[in-house]
């Protein structure tokens, strides 16, 4: 079985962390989101992952450059301008020859989808392309889907205005596509395959969905960001994905509070210091007798300095002494 991961995209929502690395391949409990997202697909049967790539490839290769990522070969499809999600899989497809049956995914999410059962119940229900659909409290900022008690999608609505959906199912991000669905994709133009080609898909009664409770999250926003890395540690996903919190690189010193909390390799916290529900990346450090909650940390915090629901870029300086709240230094504009 063959996928394609859209990974193209600039980040903007996560920043200022995707201002030093695309947003795939920053790490959740240390591991990559990119690789812990082609982990789930190989679990699923997936042997072979095209990479959707657009804005800066160049870490994606670096990274894997035996060519290889969880077990599954990559081929990496470089677009030479951006053309939405539906241009993207386009694209990728016709680069790395698909012809059959294929899985795309979302490469900001993260699920313990059994990808396996989305492509069975693709071939059962004869389908041209399935979602895999997920509920959520407020569907408003995701493509909302209708269906039938079969899977039979009746509708597909775009971001419905808040507290007009006729569903809290999602979509999740994670699609079985037949190659008929790439020839409804026109060329040389800007596509989304949610608002052009789901919809045409359901006119047609070709697009079905399967529902399913497993965990998953949008890694999309900081605040997610942070919840996926707590989750990990805590349990909150399956037991294959655990990790330990503090990486063995890590240096802590003398009577540090530590809770909850993931600290890379290369990162340091100095005596004294106090940190919960955050996540130290590689590289950063928190000085002695500073104060950090709720916070993902690229940059470097001064000593008694106080962050909460902050995101710190790489090579920034928090002063000493400080107190920031509710803040992304830089700012996302910036």
């Amino acid at each position: 079985m063959r996928a394609v991961v859209l990974v193209g995209g600039f980040g903007t929502r996560l920043r200022p962390l995707t201002l030093s690395v695309p947003k795939p391949m920053l790490p959740v409990g240390h591991v990559a989101i990119i690789e812990r997202l082609i982990e789930n697909l190989v679990r699923g049967g997936v042997t072979d992952v095209t990479l959707a790539l657009g804005f800066r490839p160049e870490p994606f290769m670096q990274a894997f450059p035996d060519g290889t990522c969880a077990g599954a070969t990559l081929t990496y499809a470089v677009e030479p301008e951006p053309l939405d999600t539906g241009g993207a899989i386009r694209f990728a497809a016709l680069f790395a020859g698909i012809d059959s049956t294929f899985v795309v995914a979302n490469g900001d999410v993260l699920t313990d989808l059994d990808v396996g059962a989305l492509v069975h119940f693709h071939r059962s229900s004869g389908a041209e392309a399935t979602l895999h659909l997920t509920p959520v409290e407020d569907p408003s900022a995701f493509g909302v889907v209708d269906q039938e008690p079969s899977g039979l999608v009746r509708r597909f609505i775009e971001k419905p205005p808040p507290g007009t959906s006729p569903s809290k199912l999602i979509n999740a991000g994670t699609y079985v596509f037949e190659p008929s669905v790439i020839a409804r994709i026109p060329d040389g133009r800007k596509v989304s395959i949610e608002r052009e080609i789901f919809p045409a898909l359901v006119a047609d009664q070709t697009l079905w969905a399967m529902a399913t409770n497993d965990y998953w999250i949008d890694t999309g926003q900081p605040d997610l960001y942070l919840k996926a890395n707590l989750d990990v540690i805590t349990r909150l996903r399956a037991e294959h994905s655990w990790a330990h919190g503090v990486a063995e690189g890590a240096v802590i010193g003398a009577g540090v509070a530590l809770s909850d909390t993931v600290v890379a390799d290369g990162a340091s916290i100095g005596d004294g210091a106090d940190v919960s529900d955050s996540v130290l990346l590689a590289g950063s450090s928190v000085g002695p007798g500073a104060h950090v909650r709720h916070s993902v940390v690229m940059g470097h915090i001064g000593a008694r300095a106080v962050i909460s629901n902050c995101v710190i870029g790489a090579g920034i300086e928090i002063a000493d002494g400080t107190h920031h709240t509710d803040e992304r230094i830089p700012a996302p504009s910036a």
